[in-house]
């Protein structure tokens, strides 16, 4: 912690006109959004959809208590995944995800980057090579037949007997007539979330999985499909290596681990010079 001594210090400096510089790391979500540096790289990369696209994760932050707990600077990078992307990350449109995860290793929770379902779709259109591509839950009743090798599915949507999903089913067809058709049974969708699940307790049901299970199911079934068979843009490929992936912490405020003209609080700030980057990994996903 910063002595009484050097925050005078700081302070006087800031009064003679010379810039107080804090880690950008030791401030508040809030406070980092509110720096010129991280308003720019926004704006470099949004710009005029910055200040909206700003005020939504501020929105999300202080809707979501877990996120509250995760590490600022966290929070920021996979929200500008999204904003490279340039998709919405309001949880409730099923785009894009930040979800905080607690990594047992550092002590700390830090945020990460989902793509939703939607995500993958609304990045296929863009391509342009799609002329058709969704992903649907499959009810009780509904599924006819599947044949693995031929991939011909028949559903009929219309002899629904539940609302128990007992399936997922993806399709996509390109404009040079290709097309796609896949189904997972909500066991295969299981068995692939508990062997990817990084919790001690593999069959633990959390984040995104436990609020909307058929969302990350959907979007697992459609990555899938699009990794073996899709024509992948650059776009796309950014993002399924983005989506879920465990990254080192960095201050991407500026090259300098620093920002300036931050006004130091004495009885709560705490001055760090020379702020160490810190590699994050999470023992606990999906």
């Amino acid at each position: 912690m910063a002595t009484n001594a050097a925050l005078k210090n700081q302070l006087s400096n800031k009064q003679e006109g010379a810039p107080t510089k804090v880690s950008a790391q030791s401030l508040g979500l809030k406070a980092l959004l509110s720096t010129p540096t991280m308003k720019k790289k926004f704006d470099e990369v949004l710009d005029k959809k910055a200040p909206q696209f700003m005020a939504s994760l501020l929105n999300l932050y202080s809707g979501d208590p877990g996120l509250r707990e995760a590490e600022p600077m966290s929070i920021v990078s996979s929200a500008m995944v999204a904003a490279s992307l340039d998709l919405p990350i309001d949880k409730n449109l099923g785009y894009a995800w930040i979800v905080p995860f607690y990594d047992s290793k550092k002590g700390y929770k830090a945020a990460q980057f989902q793509l939703g379902y939607k995500g993958y779709i609304q990045l296929a259109l863009r391509t342009g090579q799609y002329k058709a591509i969704n992903v649907i839950e499959v009810y009780e009743g509904e599924l006819k037949s599947w044949n693995r090798l031929t991939e011909e599915i028949d559903l009929d949507l219309s002899a629904t007997k539940s609302d128990k999903v007992i399936g997922y089913c993806g399709y996509f067809k390109l404009v040079n007539g290709f097309e796609k058709a896949v189904y997972w049974t909500r066991d295969q969708v299981e068995t692939h979330r508990i062997k990817h699940n990084k919790m001690k307790d593999k069959t633990a049901l959390n984040n995104v999985w436990k609020s909307d299970y058929d969302a990350m199911a959907m979007k697992t079934v459609l990555r899938n499909m699009l990794g073996k068979w899709g024509i992948l843009s650059i776009e796309m490929q950014k993002a399924i290596s983005e989506d879920e992936a465990d990254h080192e912490l960095k201050d991407i405020t500026d090259e300098a681990s620093e920002v300036a003209d931050v006004d130091v609080i004495e009885a709560e700030a705490e001055l760090v010079t020379e702020p160490e980057q810190t590699e994050v990994s999470f023992d606990e996903a999906q």
